[in-house]
């Protein structure tokens, strides 16, 4: 579990909200696939998404995970409509850090997608053993 964001200094706290699609994505590889995921971000060499229920954490791997933005504070308390956004705090620890958060989420929902489909296809060939109804 990454546990830095509370020693480091914020350059700037924002409100923000997440699509429902990127968020209920998440939900779902972290349950399927593992309660934390971790993503190099193509075209941007140091950095990592680090995906957590309570977290998701751009951070610079060169630099020993130092975070580069990071959406908490999830408000998902007596949610009941799964197709509206979710509110949530989006902290920066770099200056430019607001430049890559489009192009994170969307390597994030093509990587996510394609491991999911994985977990899923893998899943599939291990429940062959069903029988089928006769058709008489």
């Amino acid at each position: 579990m990454y546990t830095r964001l509370e020693g480091m200094p914020v350059y700037e706290t924002r409100d923000a909200q997440l699509n429902a699609l990127h968020y209920n994505h998440v939900q779902v590889g972290l349950k399927r696939i593992h309660r934390s995921l971790r993503y190099n971000i193509p075209k941007l060499q140091q950095l990592v998404l680090i995906l957590q229920k309570e977290a998701w954490i751009i951070v610079d791997h060169s630099l020993n995970d130092m975070p580069v933005a990071a959406w908490t504070d999830f408000e998902t308390e007596g949610r009941n409509d799964l197709h509206q956004p979710i509110k949530c705090k989006l902290k920066l620890y770099h200056a430019h850090a607001h430049l890559i958060l489009d192009r994170t989420l969307e390597a994030m929902e093509l990587m996510l997608g394609e491991e999911l489909a994985e977990k899923t296809h893998s899943s599939d060939a291990e429940t062959t053993d069903v029988l089928p109804f006769d058709k008489d």
